[in-house]
């Protein structure tokens, strides 16, 4: 299986608002079976640390995806930093205690995988949630800077698709098993908006969306949908190369300039939507700079408040603004 991005780093996933909905409902049937388990076949019999190959990586990487962060370790015996970093990542899953699970691939022997991630050099740190790949980092990181990284994995794990792991020795201090929370209720609005974002009606899921939101203005999940289908209706009947000459060749036209930033949003460039935006409120005024500015503002929520660009292209509007 080809990974497929995050938002949290590389190319905007457009399905994330449909994966985080069904990842959010695979960690509960998860939960729910863990708890069913006879005592010992559950958390603490979990293996925290495993070794995958191409043939295990579906099981032990993609499924456990659903029900706890996966972080994979690109190594090697022959690379020295491996060596350094490996102990290192062992020992935070262990004090971890199943909020994460550990991936150790060798390249050497598993080549499918590491073409297929695009790993450039070893060591080299991915993750998996709900079957989502992301970069984390490469290199033999400090220990200061692995730790916090592995915190917001694990913070973007609940928030975004309610992944919390399994917590090792969960239920053994009263012997006693627990229920599974139940399942939120089912929006058939929301189900009807994810289903036509997914059928390519842009126009239906737009309405369906807003629907939501007027009944449930801080709905997240309906938040980054209408986000998304109004990205995707202004760009699925674009002619990119055109679209990208006229943004070139006129550099004071928002409109041109707006619809290459789409382009590049769409296209995993990230920092090139955001950067062009920048500079084009940095160049206008009046309307054409409110219309910039807006736009912007419309992709930071595309990608995620949290992610690291925005932030960083937020701090960069604001000493243009002010």
């Amino acid at each position: 299986m080809q990974p497929r991005n995050m938002s949290m780093s590389g190319a905007v996933d457009l399905s994330a608002v449909k994966a985080a909905a069904e990842a959010k409902q695979k960690a509960e049937q998860a939960r729910a079976q863990r708890a069913a388990q006879p005592e010992g076949q559950g958390a603490s019999a979990a293996r925290l640390v495993i070794d995958v190959d191409e043939a295990t990586f579906e099981q032990e990487v993609l499924q456990r995806s659903a029900e706890v962060p996966v972080v994979i370790d690109f190594w090697a015996e022959w690379c020295q930093p491996c060596k350094q970093l490996s102990p290192v990542l062992e020992r935070l899953t262990q004090e971890y205690a199943g909020r994460i699970v550990l991936a150790k691939i060798d390249v050497d022997s598993n080549q499918m995988l590491f073409q297929q991630f695009g790993v450039q050099g070893i060591p080299a740190v991915f993750a998996v949630i709900a079957g989502q790949a992301l970069p984390l980092f490469q290199g033999a990181a400090p220990e200061a800077q692995i730790r916090q990284v592995l915190d917001q994995l694990i913070q973007a794990a609940e928030e975004r698709f309610g992944i919390v792991g399994v917590p090792a020795g969960a239920g053994e201090a009263d012997g006693a098993e627990r229920p599974a929370a139940p399942e939120p209720p089912s929006n058939p609005t929301l189900a009807a908006a994810h289903a036509a974002l997914d059928a390519g009606d842009m126009g239906g899921a737009i309405r369906a969306y807003e629907n939501v939101l007027a009944d449930e203005p801080a709905n997240e999940e309906a938040r980054l949908g209408l986000g998304q289908a109004r990205l995707l209706d202004r760009v699925q009947h674009a002619d990119a190369q055109e679209v990208r000459r006229a943004a070139a060749e006129r550099p004071d036209d928002v409109a041109a300039q707006l619809a290459a930033a789409d382009l590049d949003l769409v296209g995993g460039h990230v920092e090139d939507a955001f950067g062009r935006l920048v500079d084009t409120v940095r160049r206008t005024a009046g309307e054409d700079r409110d219309a910039a500015r807006v736009r912007l503002l419309e992709l930071f929520e595309v990608v995620g408040p949290e992610d690291g660009r925005v932030t960083a292209a937020r701090g960069a509007l604001a000493r243009v603004l002010f």
